[in-house]
């Protein structure tokens, strides 16, 4: 797999039928690694080691109603009294992240109401901190960590 623009982590893969997996810390299982799985798990690996977030608090590959359609998000991080604080969404490195992507993770959040957002294809990443009052969000250099929450 490519190499993105994360920390490297220790992953554990398994090769079956052809196919190469890898093991989700969160789901507690092997996942086939596709292109946006190997960026979903750098991320998860991302908010644990380096941001200090408690697995117990993260969530991936969920499925939302928005506007009566069912969608799938890709990583939530919920704070300790259940309300939602970070909505990732992950694509894969050869995605370009546009304005379509900003307004895929904006319809989410509507439903969501997280505070912070992170647009990532691996290789670039988007953070932004929702101010629902004026409606609008305002772009930072990164999400903040665990203990600043």
């Amino acid at each position: 797999m490519q190499r993105l623009n994360f920390p490297i982590y220790n992953f554990r893969f398994k090769n079956s039928e052809n196919k190469v997996s890898i093991f989700d810390e969160i789901r507690k299982k092997f996942i086939i690694l596709t292109p946006e799985e190997w960026v979903r798990q750098h991320v998860v690996h991302y908010l644990m080691n380096e941001k200090k977030y408690p697995k117990s608090l993260i969530n991936v590959e969920k499925v939302l109603t928005v506007n009566g359609l069912r969608k799938r998000y890709d990583i939530v991080v919920f704070n300790p009294d259940g309300t939602i604080h970070i909505l990732v969404e992950c694509k894969a490195p050869e995605v370009k992240i546009s304005q379509a992507t900003f307004d895929q993770i904006a319809r989410y959040n509507m439903t969501m109401q997280a505070r912070f957002l992170k647009v990532t294809n691996g290789l670039h990443h988007y953070y932004c901190q929702m101010d629902f009052e004026n409606e609008k969000y305002e772009f930072l250099k990164s999400l903040p960590n665990y203990k600043e929450v």
